[in-house]
């Protein structure tokens, strides 16, 4: 499976995709318009080791909700991102039983890397 949980609006996604030119076998999924259902975001817990690894401490509404002075679980994080996209980490990558999170040069090398494998 080669499939891409972005938001089309994110300029940094965008410039990530174009970038990175992603073959046409490739499933893009904007998580504004098409939202994450229980069973995807299973799957990215599973390959990823956590919903926390998911989940984006970056976000706006994070700092708006002051999320930041609670303790939060991984039932917390799972509940955030299902009910609000802004709360994943994006872009995340999944290629083959790989997952890719979020938008750092590491990471965008280490897609670069298992596309070229």
């Amino acid at each position: 499976m080669q499939k891409v949980y972005y938001l089309k609006t994110c300029s940094t996604c965008s410039r990530i995709l174009k970038e990175l030119n992603l073959p046409s076998s490739f499933v893009l999924q904007d998580i504004k318009t098409e939202e994450i259902t229980v069973k995807q975001l299973e799957q990215m817990k599973s390959l990823s080791g956590s919903y926390e690894a998911l989940f984006s401490k970056r976000s706006q509404l994070y700092k708006k909700m002051d999320l930041k002075n609670q303790v939060l679980t991984e039932k917390d994080y799972k509940h955030y991102i299902l009910h609000h996209y802004t709360f994943l980490s994006r872009p995340v990558f999944i290629i083959n039983n790989s997952i890719f999170i979020g938008n750092s040069k590491a990471n965008v090398d280490a897609v670069k890397q298992a596309l070229n494998e």
